[in-house]
C-alpha cells in the first residue's frame, strides 16, 4: 500500500464532521498498516495537536475520543481537557452521532507509554486490537450505545483535526479563470515546438503512488482537447496499480485532429513494499529512452538489455524531457514512499531532468475549493499542503502545481480546464529547459575538442 487511506465511508465522515465546525480530518495513523502497539501509535500521533480516535468493530460501530491536547508520553497522569469527548456512530443507527462529555467537564486522558487512555475507554489495550470499556470512569455511557459490547477491533485510526481555515488575504499564485485564458493556453500548447534538432515533441513522464491520478491526468488533458470525456488510459481505484505497462500517450486536437507536440508517459504506480509497484531501477532506462511503449513491468525483475522491449539505441527524441510527480492532496504518504522518492529525486537530479509535482484532488482536500475551484490559490489549507509537499519531498514550492482531474463529471468545466492546461504549459517550459541544457552541453563539448 503506497497511499494510506481512511476506512471511513463518506457518510461516516460526514457524521464525524458534524461534531465540529469548519474542519477536515487528516489521517495520521492506521493500525492495520503501522501496527497495533502503543509505540506505533505514539510514533505517529504524539505532539500532533487536536486528534480524533476512530475504533472499528465487526458490529458496525465506529467509536472513539477527541482531545485538543497533545499525546507526549509525559507520564504526568491525567491531562485535563474541557473540550474532550467520546463519540459513537453506527451504520445500523441512522440517528445523529452519540457524543459524551466528561462527568466533571474537565476529564481528558491519562498520558503515558501506553495506548490512548480516556478512562472509560482504553484503546490498544495490551498492545492489541482491543478496547477496555469502563463506563463511569471519567465518562458515563451505555456500552450497547457506545460499541455494542463488541470490544475487538477490526481497525483503529487516528486523525489530526485541522481547521481548514478561510481564504488568504491574497492568492499565493495568480491565475485568470476565463474562456479566453483557456483558448490561449490551448493555442500555445498546440503551437509548441522543441527548439532542438531532431526532436518534434516533449516527452513527460508521470511518476507517483498507486491511485494518485497519473492515468486520470492524461485522460483529463485528452478530454480537454477532444472537448468531451475520454478514457484512453486505464484508471481505477483499486489498491494495486491499474497501470502495469509503460505507456506513451499522444494527444490529438479534436477527434481525428492533429497530434500535439506532447507525449505523456505513464508508469506503474509506486508502492511501499520493495517487491511491489514500479522498480526504481527501471526509471533510469525509462529516462534514457530504452523502454518501448507497452513494455510490461516486472517489479521483481528490473529490465535488462536482453529483455523484450529494450531499445538498445536511443536518441534525444526517445528520452524523458521532464518528470512530473503526481500525489493525492488528501491522503497520507507512507514513509516508504517518501524514501523511494528521495532515491528517485537523487537519480533524476543527477541526470539533469527538470521536475514538477502535481497535487491532485484538491477539491477533495479542501471544502472551500470544492465549492469554487477558482479559490485554489486563495485556500489557506491548499497553500499549507503545497508547502508540506515541498518540504517532505524536496520539491521547490514554485514547482508544485495544484490540479483537479475529471473523475465523475460528464461535461467539461472551464476552471478545471484552466488548471490542467496551466500545468501542461509549465511542463513544456521545463522541457525547454532540458533542451537548452543539451545545447549548452554540446557546445561545451565542442569547445573542449
Amino acid at each position: 500500500m503506497s497511499v494510506v487511506k481512511s476506512s471511513l465511508s463518506g457518510e461516516q465522515e460526514q457524521k464525524l464532521l458534524s461534531l465540529f465546525g469548519r474542519v477536515r480530518l487528516h489521517l495520521l495513523y492506521k493500525a492495520s498498516v503501522h501496527g497495533f502497539e502503543s509505540d506505533d501509535f505514539h510514533r505517529r500521533c504524539d505532539t500532533q495537536g487536536p486528534t480524533l480516535l476512530a475504533a472499528y468493530n465487526k458490529s458496525g460501530y465506529v467509536f472513539g475520543a477527541y482531545t485538543t491536547n497533545d499525546y507526549e508520553e509525559s507520564g504526568e497522569g491525567l491531562v485535563c481537557d474541557d473540550k474532550a469527548f467520546l463519540y459513537s456512530i453506527s451504520d445500523r443507527k441512522k440517528k445523529a452521532p452519540l457524543r459524551v462529555t466528561s462527568d466533571d467537564g474537565q476529564h481528558g486522558f491519562t498520558d503515558g507509554g501506553h495506548g490512548p487512555d480516556f478512562g472509560a475507554l482504553k484503546f490498544l489495550e495490551g498492545d492489541a486490537a482491543a478496547v477496555a470499556s469502563n463506563p463511569g470512569t471519567g465518562f458515563t455511557f451505555d456500552p450497547k450505545d457506545m460499541h455494542g459490547d463488541d470490544l475487538a477491533l477490526t481497525e483503529f485510526e487516528v486523525y489530526r483535526v485541522e481547521e481548514f481555515g478561510g481564504l488568504l488575504a491574497k492568492p499565493w499564485r495568480t491565475n485568470t479563470w476565463t474562456a479566453e485564458k483557456r483558448e490561449g493556453l490551448m493555442d500555445k500548447i498546440k503551437s509548441y515546438r522543441p527548439d532542438i534538432s531532431g526532436v518534434s515533441s516533449a516527452r513527460v513522464l508521470l511518476v507517483g503512488p498507486v491511485g494518485a491520478g497519473k492515468s486520470s491526468f492524461f485522460n483529463s488533458i485528452n478530454s480537454v482537447f477532444r472537448g468531451n470525456m475520454t478514457s484512453q488510459a486505464i484508471s481505477g481505484v483499486c489498491g494495486k496499480s491499474v497501470t502495469t505497462q509503460f505507456r506513451t500517450f499522444s494527444i490529438k486536437a479534436g477527434k481525428g485532429g492533429k497530434v500535439l507536440p506532447l507525449v505523456l508517459c505513464d508508469t506503474m504506480g509506486l508502492e511501499s513494499l520493495p517487491d511491489a509497484g514500479l522498480d526504481v531501477q527501471d526509471l533510469y532506462n525509462i529516462y534514457k529512452g530504452h523502454i518501448e511503449d507497452r513494455y510490461q513491468f516486472s517489479p521483481c525483475t528490473p529490465l535488462s538489455e536482453d529483455a523484450p522491449g529494450f531499445r538498445k539505441r536511443s536518441t534525444l527524441k526517445d528520452q524523458i524531457h521532464c518528470v512530473v510527480y503526481v500525489f493525492d492532496s488528501s491522503q497520507l504518504l507512507a514513509d516508504e514512499i517518501v524514501e523511494k522518492m528521495a532515491a528517485i529525486r537523487k537519480k533524476t537530479n543527477q541526470m539533469g531532468i527538470p521536475q514538477l509535482l502535481l497535487m491532485t484532488k484538491v477539491d477533495e482536500a479542501c471544502p472551500l475549493v470544492k465549492e469554487s475551484l477558482s479559490d485554489v490559490y486563495l485556500s489557506e489549507y491548499i497553500y499549507k499542503k503545497a508547502q508540506e509537499f515541498s518540504t517532505t519531498l524536496g520539491i521547490p514550492l514554485g514547482c508544485v502545481l495544484p490540479v483537479k482531474n475529471y473523475s465523475q463529471e460528464l461535461d467539461m468545466e472551464l476552471k478545471t480546464d484552466v488548471l490542467l492546461l496551466s500545468a501542461v504549459q509549465q511542463m513544456l517550459h521545463y522541457a525547454d529547459s532540458f533542451f537548452e541544457n543539451q545545447v549548452v552541453d554540446s557546445a561545451e563539448a565542442d569547445m573542449a575538442l
